[in-house]
């Protein structure tokens, strides 16, 4: 999973190699302009509930791993992805998608 915008409430996984064996967790917990301030979900190093920050850049970066984003509960999304799933095919074209999404939304919305 991976997303060119940091959110609130994203869960990121550390990649770098000593955090990686300890499987470190952080989630957003606020974004600013040029960084994001975390807490550390999950450590087995024993840091849970640490707080800390890092760039929206390194973020986005092969450094860590988006692993929870809350975009993936909202019920819009959810429809969406389901409409474009279902009309994926090899000659599926870009109008093909934008009007599946188009009518997922406005069976949302009502």
């Amino acid at each position: 999973m991976s997303s060119a915008v940091v959110t609130k409430d994203q869960l990121y996984r550390d990649l770098a190699l000593d955090m990686k064996r300890r499987d470190r967790r952080l989630r957003v917990v606020a974004v600013g302009d040029s960084r994001a301030d975390l807490v550390v979900e999950h450590d087995l190093g024993g840091q849970e509930g640490k707080r800390t920050h890092a760039s929206l850049a390194r973020l986005r970066s092969a450094a860590f791993e988006l692993i929870e984003d809350a975009a993936d509960a909202d019920p819009q999304y959810l429809a969406v992805l389901a409409a474009v799933a279902e009309v994926h095919r090899p000659e599926a074209t870009p109008a093909d998608y934008a009007r599946a999404a188009l009518r997922a939304l406005r069976t949302t919305e009502q």
